[in-house]
C-alpha cells in the first residue's frame, strides 16, 4: 500500500493531540485515528503521576534514545541498582552518568539536540512498560550532589530530563525474565569483564589490515 505524502498542512483537526505531526498522519491514512485518540486519551499524561513515579524508582535499567541535530539516532543502555533514576518531582528525572567507553555519544546528541526518549521495562514481574520523552539536560555533579551520596559508583554527571510525555507500553509481547544473582563489575576497564571483543570487530579489522 502506498501512502499519500505528508505535508505541512496535514491533518490540522489532530494537531492538539499529543504525539508527532508523522503518527498523525499515519493514523488519518491508515484508519487508526479512533484507536490513537482513546490512548492519547487513557494513557498519555505531561508528567508522572504517583503509580508512575514508583515504577521509575524500582528499575534497575532503561533504554535511552537520542538523536544528533541531523537526527541520526542512538540507542543505549544504563543500569545501575533500583532507585538509580531519581523523580525528582511530577515534571523532572534524573540519572545518573557513569564512568563508560569515552565516547559520550548520548551525552553528545544531548548537546546537540535536547529531544531524549527513554523506555524502562519490568520484565521480572508486572510485564509492563514506562515510556518518557522529554528534554534533556547535562548537570555538573554538584547540582545533585545529595544523590551522588547515597551511590555505590561514582558519578561523573547527570542528565536531568524534563517529562513531556509519559505513557504505558503493554505487556503483550513483553517476554518474562528471572533475575539471577550475578556479580557486577561497575566501572571496570577490565577488557575481559567488560565482554571483550565478543563481535570480532578488533580481530577481523586486525586481520585485514
Amino acid at each position: 500500500m502506498s501512502l499519500p505524502e505528508l505535508t505541512e498542512t496535514t491533518s490540522p483537526d489532530r494537531v492538539e493531540l499529543p504525539g508527532s505531526r508523522g503518527e498523525h498522519f499515519l493514523q488519518c491514512a491508515l484508519e487508526t485515528s479512533d484507536r490513537a485518540t482513546r490512548f492519547y486519551s487513557d494513557q498519555v499524561l505531561d508528567h508522572l503521576n504517583p503509580v508512575m513515579a514508583a515504577f521509575v524508582g524500582r528499575m534497575e535499567m532503561a533504554f535511552i534514545s537520542t538523536a544528533d541535530a541531523d537526527g541520526a539516532c542512538d540507542s543505549s543502555l544504563r543500569a545501575g541498582p533500583a532507585g538509580f533514576l531519581r523523580v525528582v518531582d511530577s515534571r523532572t528525572l534524573v540519572y545518573p552518568e557513569y564512568r563508560g567507553n569515552g565516547v559520550m555519544a548520548s551525552l553528545g546528541n544531548i548537546m546537540e539536540n535536547p529531544h531524549v526518549g527513554m523506555l524502562m521495562v519490568d520484565f521480572a514481574e508486572d510485564l509492563i512498560g514506562l515510556h518518557v520523552n522529554g528534554g534533556a539536560r547535562i548537570a555538573a555533579l554538584e547540582e545533585f550532589a545529595e544523590f551522588a551520596a547515597d551511590e555505590d559508583r561514582k558519578v561523573e554527571r547527570w542528565v536531568v530530563v524534563s517529562v513531556e510525555e509519559a505513557y504505558i507500553h503493554c505487556r503483550k509481547h513483553i517476554p518474562r525474565m528471572v533475575p539471577v544473582d550475578r556479580i557486577r563489575e561497575w566501572g571496570t576497564d577490565d577488557v575481559r569483564r567488560k565482554g571483550g571483543d565478543f563481535f570480532e570487530v578488533k580481530a577481523r579489522k586486525t586481520a585485514s589490515a
